[in-house]
């Protein structure tokens, strides 16, 4: 699903940083995953040019039917604080349900994924004649628009997208219908972007899209997401750290596990689209790998990468699941030693297989994602207690809070550092939330 959600998460899996969503005095209010993060730059840039000065725009997720229900609510409390704000509500879940936000008052236009993007777009809406709902069909997309980001909210970490739609039809997503075919950006524009990013200051970058594993085949010579990746730390040397948004593992080509073997720059963080340790629920849910595909890939990594860090989305509930095959979703955390956890109930969507396969009852969904979430909790707890006493380089994102290369907080005990600025500190303990540290001269 995206950075997608392809997992569920990448809508990112991987997911934004909470400070990169509500920038102060920002008129984009950002739900969902990096992917959006990225396109909500170029929706703030486009609506300066346009002169939209009392507008606010709502960039949404469709990942699940909670998050539908989140954008609406988080339209209404916007529109109680903005009574004359004209409001624009787009991204995945006004593709998807164009009607439902168009129905709603506190909504002055509905604009689709494609349109989003469009300078012109938003010089229409300063128009009292512009359309009130604005989407197009986004399966007829063929190409991702280049765009360049010259900045970010964060002044440390910025994200680039390299690729955008998906191929794919798990059962469980509806992601496809909001994002269309997998298309991909040219590696020169990535680069070109990265470059300008890292010469305004950003010391870290993270590669997005809604399936970034399937990057390539559609440009000149049929690239991979691991020959980009080398061609990225080549041309940008002064990159000081590059990471990687939600991965198929049974995607990832030999080029990529050689950086994530030899590539210093190349954070030893890895989050995966795993969905379900069990390989009947796999084959049900129209994955591409099966348990032992994971378990392999986790092992492979760790042999090239020994500091390396996994995290995974798992789905708990999913249509047919018995406690067996739960049980082997909760036994594959152990196996893969999967640190972060992104844990998802299942969530039937209108418009996906899933929702005519046999459901569980909703009591027996919530409990199996309880179960998830402490292992979640417990994994993490033991690999914070597994880090104290480790000297470990810390990029510095905001007061005395930053991020290892493994992306764990840390919270620095004494002394202080700018934003971008790495700290070189030792591990002292940890507060179940973040690890705590100490700087070193």
């Amino acid at each position: 699903m995206t950075d997608r959600s392809k997992s569920i998460s990448d809508h990112d899996a991987d997911r934004a940083d909470p400070s990169q969503r509500y920038a102060a005095g920002s008129r984009v209010v950002t739900l969902g995953c990096r992917l959006n993060t990225f396109e909500s730059e170029i929706i703030r840039k486009n609506m300066t040019g346009a002169g939209l000065d009392d507008a606010i725009v709502i960039n949404t997720c469709a990942v699940t039917s909670e998050a539908v229900r989140q954008a609406s609510q988080t339209i209404r409390k916007l529109r109680r604080t903005n009574p004359t704000a004209q409001i624009i509500v787009t991204g995945c879940a006004a593709q998807i349900e164009p009607e439902r936000f168009a129905d709603m008052n506190e909504v002055d236009h509905v604009v689709g994924n494609s349109e989003k993007l469009m300078p012109d777009t938003f010089l229409a809406l300063t128009k009292p004649e512009a359309e009130r709902t604005q989407v197009t069909d986004i399966m007829e997309v063929r190409e991702t628009a280049e765009h360049l980001v010259d900045g970010f909210a964060s002044r440390v970490r910025a994200y680039v997208q390299i690729q955008n739609g998906c191929d794919h039809r798990c059962t469980f997503c509806i992601i496809p219908y909001g994002r269309g075919p997998s298309r991909s950006v040219p590696a020169g524009t990535v680069i070109d972007q990265i470059g300008m990013l890292v010469d305004n200051g950003r010391k870290e970058v993270v590669l997005t899209g809604v399936d970034i594993t399937s990057y390539g085949p559609d440009l000149p010579g049929s690239p991979t997401l691991g020959r980009l990746v080398k061609q990225v730390l080549k041309h940008v040397p002064h990159l000081e750290r590059l990471r990687l948004s939600s991965l198929d593992q049974v995607e990832i080509d030999p080029h990529l596990l050689d950086a994530i073997g030899s590539e210093s720059r190349l954070m030893p963080h890895l989050h995966l689209s795993m969905q379900s340790g069990d390989d009947l629920t796999l084959k049900r849910m129209k994955r591409r790998h099966l348990r032992n595909d994971a378990i392999e890939f986790c092992r492979r990594a760790r042999e090239l990468r020994p500091d390396v860090v996994f995290g995974a989305d798992l789905i708990a509930g999913f249509p047919t699941e018995t406690e067996e095959m739960f049980q082997r979703t909760l036994d594959i955390v152990d196996e893969c030693e999967l640190t972060y956890l992104h844990v998802f109930p299942f969530s039937p969507r209108v418009g996906t297989p899933a929702l005519k396969m046999p459901q569980l009852e909703r009591r027996i969904i919530k409990e199996r994602a309880a179960r998830l979430r402490d292992k979640a909790s417990a994994k993490l707890t033991a690999y914070y207690e597994d880090q104290i006493g480790q000297i470990t380089e810390v990029l510095m994102e905001r007061d005395e809070i930053g991020r290892t290369p493994q992306y764990a907080q840390v919270c620095i005990q004494s002394g202080r550092a700018d934003p971008g600025d790495v700290m070189r500190t030792r591990i002292t303990g940890h507060n179940d939330q973040q690890l705590l540290a100490e700087p070193l001269s």
